[in-house]
């Protein structure tokens, strides 16, 4: 025989028993599940590091190159009497410049797509990553550059001034990230490594199209500023900026 409750009490100790224990099931669960997303974090963190050491070699040497490339042409202009070496560098820009966000978006776009297989977020992530963070490389910090260095620069953003020139470049690029077979790594560091090397030059010739004319003499610190115009936006855009934004597939 079920032994028969004399009061309420027993009754209510043991709903409140159970109302506590599902609590702190619930609770562990929300622990665990905080302690898996801890763990995923960490370990996003930990590959993007590993791709950053991975891109710095081809960063600094694809600034050296891309000096020694402009220090040719500067000679060159200066044989030849070119009283202002400005005027051919501001076109070398506008071909450099549609170039370097091509490579960007193809090497945003396909970090991107490798992890996560969303095209339309691959789109906009290939779109942003090219157009406003290269925009930082190519343009903000080269002017910011010259203005530190003493220059007065002129500020000139292409996809505000000649929108007809860049979307073209910008648009391929992400087609073409998306068409990389599987995204592969060895195809996404090519397009880095190419992509830098266009970003310095066009870096480069936007300090001397829009102020900076005589940089050699100063192109000790025209190196250190170009490395980081080249590293902080460019390997953002390539590696931080889709990693960060690619979800996790469960295994």
């Amino acid at each position: 025989m079920p032994r028969k409750i004399k009061s309420g009490g027993g009754l209510i100790r043991a709903v409140t028993y159970v109302h506590w224990r599902s609590i702190s099931h619930a609770l562990i669960k929300g622990e665990i599940n905080m302690s898996h997303d801890t763990i995923n974090r960490d370990r996003s963190i930990k590959h993007i590091l590993i791709e950053l050491r991975e891109h710095l070699p081809y960063s600094i040497f694809s600034v050296a190159s891309g000096m020694i490339i402009l220090g040719l042409l500067t000679f060159g202009s200066e044989i030849f009497g070119a009283k202002n070496i400005s005027v051919p560098s501001r076109g070398l820009f506008h071909i450099f410049h549609p170039v370097h966000l091509l490579f960007s978006a193809t090497a945003t776009t396909a970090m991107f797509w490798r992890h996560e297989k969303k095209i339309f977020k691959a789109i906009i992530i290939g779109f942003i990553g090219a157009v406003g963070i290269c925009g930082i490389s190519d343009i903000f910090i080269p002017y910011i550059a010259g203005f530190l260095l003493g220059v007065k620069m002129h500020l000139h953003i292409c996809i505000i001034e000649h929108p007809g020139l860049i979307l073209p470049f910008v648009i391929a690029g992400i087609f073409t990230g998306l068409i990389v077979p599987n995204a592969t790594q060895k195809s996404t560091i090519f397009s880095h490594t190419a992509h830098i090397l266009i970003s310095s030059i066009a870096s480069i010739l936007y300090l001397i199209s829009f102020g900076l004319v005589d940089w050699i003499h100063v192109a000790g610190m025209v190196f250190i500023y170009m490395v980081l115009a080249v590293i902080i936006p460019c390997c953002a855009s390539d590696i931080v900026f889709p990693l960060l934004l690619t979800k996790k597939t469960k295994r």
